[in-house]
């Protein structure tokens, strides 16, 4: 059962790490000095963007569950 939970905290890692770099830069600093200053400046959210944002609390939620799940299974594997 660990692996299982192992397994599912690499994937939803990764998945969760590109997600994030997906999202559009929405202030100042690195994203602006590679052209992502003009396109943050349009206002209103797409609906891609919506759905993004919705894919990665998902991812979110996913993750921080296997890590629950993992730290809870450990935790009653070991005896305390």
């Amino acid at each position: 059962m660990a692996y299982v939970f192992a397994g599912v905290l690499i994937v939803t890692s990764i998945i969760l790490t590109l997600l994030i770099l997906l999202h559009r830069g929405k202030g100042g600093g690195l994203s602006t000095m590679f052209g992502g200053g003009a396109a943050s400046t349009l206002t209103g959210s797409s609906v891609a963007e919506k759905n993004l944002d919705r894919y990665t609390i998902l991812a979110g939620l996913l993750w921080l569950a296997s890590i629950v799940g993992l730290g809870l299974l450990i935790k009653a594997n070991s005896g305390a």
